[in-house]
This record gives structure tokens, C-alpha cells and sequence, in this order.
């Protein structure tokens, strides 16, 4: 059977995965998917204390809020990346400094 620690485990290393994506990263996508892997790694978190909690489920409640937010949350981030992309003609987050028209 799968304890907790393992849930944890896996967890805090997606969590370490995406921040370091996060940090590292140059390209906005990327840095799209590190904050992805850590919105999905507190989802797990919530997942498996949820499992503990019999009386009233309340992990798996806030999983998928967090799954429907996370979900809205991409699409509007997408379409910020398309408009910055096609104003700029690059998604380099340090390369995009001005964001009012001239």
C-alpha cells in the first residue's frame, strides 16, 4: 500500500521540478508548464490528505477547484502569450519590456 511520505515524495519533487522551470527557463511556455507542475504537485498534496479525511472529502473538493482554476488559469495565460507574441514577435519574457502602445 502507498503511505503518505510517497505521495509527499512525489510531490515535493514535481513541486522542486517546477520551480526550478520556473527560475531557469527563458521562454514563456516553459515557464507555463514549471507552474503547472507545481499548481499539479499541491493538487496531489490535497489528494492525498484527502484520502485520510473519510468524513467529509474535503481534498479531493479543493482538487478539483484547483483543477477547473488551474485549467482557466492556462487558457487566458495562452492567449496573453499569443498577443504578447504577436505584438513582439518573440515569447522571451526578458525581452518584452514595453506594454503600452507609443
Amino acid at each position: 500500500m502507498i503511505s503518505l511520505a510517497d505521495f509527499l515524495i512525489v510531490s515535493a519533487a514535481l513541486f522542486c521540478i517546477g520551480l526550478f522551470m520556473v527560475v531557469s527557463k527563458s521562454n514563456a511556455i516553459q515557464i507555463l508548464i514549471g507552474i503547472e507542475l507545481m499548481l499539479n504537485a499541491a493538487i496531489l498534496n490535497l489528494v492525498a490528505f484527502g484520502k485520510y479525511d473519510r468524513l467529509n472529502n474535503g481534498g479531493q473538493l479543493f482538487a478539483l477547484f484547483a483543477i477547473v482554476l488551474a485549467a482557466a488559469t492556462t487558457a487566458v495565460a495562452l492567449a496573453i502569450i499569443l498577443n504578447v507574441y504577436r505584438r513582439y514577435k518573440t515569447i522571451d519574457p526578458n525581452k518584452v519590456d514595453k506594454l503600452r502602445d507609443e
